[in-house]
């Protein structure tokens, strides 16, 4: 039986979890999507586009420190009832946001071909998957400002207005997406203008919305000082290392898949948009477990550790329930994503990966919010690089010996196992532990 209090908790969470799952999940989802429509187009615009997304996650999730960080940082500033702070620190992670994503696309707009070799892509593969990542590069000032823009609702505890938005942007993409690819037969390179004008439709959507609610918000639009940039850069390096060490991972994994084939490297790529799509159905947990951890653990330490038991809780039922439901569709999901035989075979082999690893990924990635919402941003560096090594060396031994695509998931099983352990540490000796008393504040990226 549950207790008023649990109830209470459960009520914040929740609050808090639902709109953001419905964010989170309708991006992936979109995703997802593009890669069944893309899929009925052949294993090399498939392999297209799993290549392309690759070095596209790569740009974009380097960056992704730009809502991780503001999120907790807003949190506290809003906490102390310091709503000039709060100000200051959202309008120049906006203006940082803008700037960052026009030198992305300049710099993907040059180096498309040169990356894509880089990751293993082929003669055959490279024409399609650079005209792709040409095409999504123009939306990076878009989606970069639209990530901060999550971040700074998610640290006003509103994670409503981003998913309302998100709507929107997952709207026009799915009406876009037929269209262009077989109405206007523009192939891959009209899932890529398809997701691109979506991006933009979502930015100028969270313009609108930043410009009416501007003293709500407090938001200052000016060139960042140093004082608002300071906590945001402090956190930004740690969440760059992090997020850079698990890109890293995921890149060799789809490099050592890209040299074994297109099959292979097609069948990767439905198989990461379906664990990402989990995955970030489990995250709307830790985007909770940031706002509230980042909200009280200043003022309410033990209130900041009952969330923290609550949301784990939660976490593993959410991986169960997960896990059920990904076994119930093993029959028939892998063929929903490709209509070549040999792509949806490839996909079966690494099915039970996909199933069996969502306890453990819920798990570890509530713990991952709950360590930025105390802004450990320094021990998520460490940690997810030591994970992402272990990663870098199966993946080595996997690409020499040729053990084929189930050698590349089990590589990604012992980096979610690494990570599973240091947080568990963490927890177990860090601020939230049963032991530990008040914290004296936010660092930077301790």
């Amino acid at each position: 039986m549950i207790s008023a209090t649990g109830r209470a908790l459960d009520r914040d969470i929740f609050r808090l979890a639902v709109p953001a799952l419905g964010t989170l999940a309708a991006d992936p989802l979109v995703s997802l999507i593009d890669t069944a429509f893309v899929g009925q187009l052949g294993s090399t615009a498939l392999g297209g586009l799993g290549v392309a997304t690759a070095v596209f996650s790569i740009a974009f999730f380097m960056f992704n420190f730009l809502a991780y960080g503001t999120t907790p940082l807003v949190a506290g500033a809003v906490a102390r009832g310091d709503s000039a702070e709060a100000g200051r620190i959202a309008g120049a992670a906006l203006v940082l946001g803008l700037m960052l994503g026009v030198g992305l696309t300049v710099l993907l707009e040059t180096a498309a071909e040169p990356l894509l070799r880089l990751m293993g892509a082929d003669s055959e593969l490279l024409s399609s998957a650079a005209v792709y990542l040409r095409i999504r590069a123009i939306g990076m000032p878009a989606l970069l400002l639209a990530t901060v823009a999550h971040g700074v609702f998610r640290g006003h505890q509103d994670t409503r207005t981003p998913l309302w938005v998100v709507i929107g942007i997952s709207g026009a993409n799915l009406v876009l997406d037929p269209i262009l690819i077989f109405g206007l037969d523009w192939g891959l390179a009209g899932a890529a203008w398809a997701t691109m004008l979506a991006q933009w439709i979502g930015a100028a959507i969270f313009l609108v919305l930043f410009a009416r609610r501007r003293e709500q918000l407090a938001l200052q639009w000016a060139w960042p000082k140093r004082e608002a940039l300071g906590p945001l850069v402090g956190a930004g390096r740690a969440l760059v290392i992090r997020s850079g060490a698990l890109l890293t991972a995921f890149t060799l994994a789809t490099a050592v898949a890209t040299r074994q084939g297109e099959e292979v490297v097609a069948a990767h790529q439905v198989a990461v948009q379906l664990w990402i799509f989990l995955a970030l159905v489990v995250d709307a947990l830790a985007i909770a477990a940031q706002a509230l951890v980042g909200l009280h653990l200043q003022s309410r330490h033990d209130l900041a550790r009952e969330y923290s038991r609550r949301l784990l809780t939660w976490g593993l039922v959410s991986g169960f329930a997960l896990l059920a439901v990904m076994a119930a569709g093993r029959s028939f999901l892998p063929g929903v994503f490709s209509n070549d035989p040999g792509v949806v075979l490839q996909v079966e082999a690494v099915y039970p990966f996909i199933v069996l690893m969502q306890p453990l990924n819920a798990i570890v990635f509530v713990w991952d919010g709950i360590a930025i919402g105390a802004s450990r941003f320094a021990f998520l560096a460490g940690s997810t690089v030591s994970a992402a090594t272990v990663t870098a060396v199966i993946l080595a031994v996997v690409q020499l010996r040729t053990w084929g695509l189930p050698g590349v998931w089990w590589a990604l099983v012992a980096m979610m196992a690494v990570r599973f352990g240091t947080l568990a540490w963490w927890h177990v000796t860090g601020p939230l532990s049963s032991g530990a008393g008040p914290s004296p504040g936010f660092p930077a990226a301790g």
